[in-house]
């Protein structure tokens, strides 16, 4: 009961937030299976799950609430909202510039235009805490756009993403169609592709009409179109995740850094090239048969095979890591979790100065950390580096990544709390030197929202 403001507080009763993250991604799948579709389903094809439950998604986000954002005064047209349209063939965007007055976008919508609302995250705190908290299934960034769709009407040409996405029908009904990736290069795509038309699709591999309370899955290159029957509006909220986040891209980050350590330690990768393989070497000399094209290439093959001893795996994984946190939503508190962190410490101004100043940490408060998603050690050249999300914004990317420089000698302490969590524990056990390091630690972390403590420090 209670709907999704119901399901997020029963998830916020969990102590830990990866559990929150696994049950909340089984609710999203519901009634199939993670294991299923995470075996059936995910990267390879579509899912649709019908509900018959209208009411499954309420308090998500609804046509009253995208009222209330624009009526907020904060959406402004292309940055926040865009406004299209799909006929004959041709898509358009009609975005003029500046401010969406809700008599503007109304008047858009009772023409026959469609709303996409490209950050629903930012005005709606529940679409908010329903992608803080998925985003630690994935690992990696969950983002929304939320789509309004007038009856009989089609906002967008046939397509395919660069997301796995997830279609949550929030009122009304769509009608669907999905098609099969045409090409071995389509599949899994890195880019999204550009509008296609109708004669470039075949036959759709699936169609059907959405429903409230219904779910559809489709991985990235799978073309797909909805579009509204005349009897009914659509709103449906679009959850993405996966974007550029294959082993291609895990590569990237890493065959650079095991070149640049290959380089450093082992003589092979610094002896010149041979003075003339420009002259057998090269696209003009790739069908001359000829010894030294032939030794060429098996050095080549085997400087490549030998950087795997180079390979700085682990780092490659923090620095992917850290590109995560910087693409992650806060986490949203709950009241006990404000009570017991720093955003609830009940610093004010009273009676002429400032009073409930001081965070008294001693070696006997019981501390522990806000989320397990939170942070993320990094060894990087200029010293040992805590990326943490708590200070991010709800707008993708609006803030440069967060962290903290620490005493190399601290990173015992980071590993420990990661390690002990959801359990709390004292001051006193974390593995600093002296005590005074131990408080001085655990203060900085606090300040910064990374810790809660088992009991609030003060009382309002």
């Amino acid at each position: 009961g209670g709907g999704v403001p119901g399901l997020l507080r029963r998830l916020a009763r969990l102590e830990d937030s990866r559990q929150r993250a696994a049950e909340l991604f089984r609710w999203l799948l519901a009634p199939v299976a993670p294991a299923e579709f995470l075996g059936r389903h995910w990267e390879r094809e579509p899912l649709l799950v019908r509900r018959g439950d209208a009411g499954y998604y309420a308090g998500l986000f609804s046509t009253a609430d995208f009222d209330a954002a624009l009526r907020g005064g904060e959406i402004h047209f292309g940055t926040h909202l865009d406004v299209t349209s799909y006929a004959e063939g041709v898509r358009e965007t009609h975005n003029p510039s500046g401010r969406a007055l809700p008599a503007v976008v109304w008047d858009f919508y009772q023409n026959g235009c469609s709303l996409r609302l490209l950050c629903p995250q930012a005005f709606s705190p529940t679409v908010w805490q329903f992608l803080s908290i998925l985003q630690e299934q994935f690992g990696s960034m969950a983002g929304a756009n939320t789509y309004l769709t007038p009856p009989g009407t089609q906002g967008f040409a046939p397509h395919y993403d660069d997301i796995e996405a997830f279609v949550l029908q929030l009122e009304g009904k769509k009608h669907w169609r999905v098609y099969k990736p045409r090409t071995e290069a389509e599949v899994l795509p890195q880019f999204s592709s550009t509008n296609l038309t109708q004669a470039e699709l075949g036959k759709p591999m699936l169609e059907t009409v959405l429903e409230a309370g219904d779910l559809l899955y489709f991985p990235r290159g799978f073309i797909h179109q909805g579009d509204c029957l005349p009897d009914a509006h659509s709103l449906h909220i679009t959850v993405s995740s996966y974007q550029r986040n294959s082993w291609g891209n895990f590569l990237e980050k890493l065959v650079p850094a095991a070149l640049q350590m290959a380089l450093e330690e082992d003589v092979e990768y610094r002896r010149g090239l041979p003075m003339d393989y420009l002259q057998y070497m090269g696209v003009a000399n790739s069908d001359t048969a000829d010894a030294r094209r032939t030794a060429f290439v098996e050095k080549v093959q085997s400087l490549i095979k030998k950087l795997i001893d180079y390979a700085p795996i682990d780092a490659a994984v923090d620095q992917r890591a850290k590109s995560f946190l910087h693409d992650c939503l806060p986490p949203v508190l709950t009241q006990s979790e404000k009570a017991q962190s720093v955003y609830g410490f009940p610093a004010r101004w009273q009676d002429g100065g400032p009073c409930n100043v001081d965070i008294l940490i001693t070696k006997d408060t019981e501390v522990r950390l806000l989320r397990h998603g939170i942070i993320r050690l990094c060894n990087e050249e200029a010293g040992v580096m805590l990326y943490y999300t708590t200070e991010n914004s709800r707008v993708y990317h609006k803030e440069e990544p967060k962290f903290l420089e620490l005493d190399p000698e601290y990173t015992d302490s980071i590993e420990f709390l990661l390690s002990s969590y959801p359990n709390h524990v004292s001051v006193d056990n974390l593995p600093c030197e002296s005590l005074e390091e131990k408080i001085s630690l655990a203060t900085l972390l606090f300040e910064k929202g990374i810790l809660t403590t088992k009991k609030p420090l003060a009382q309002f």
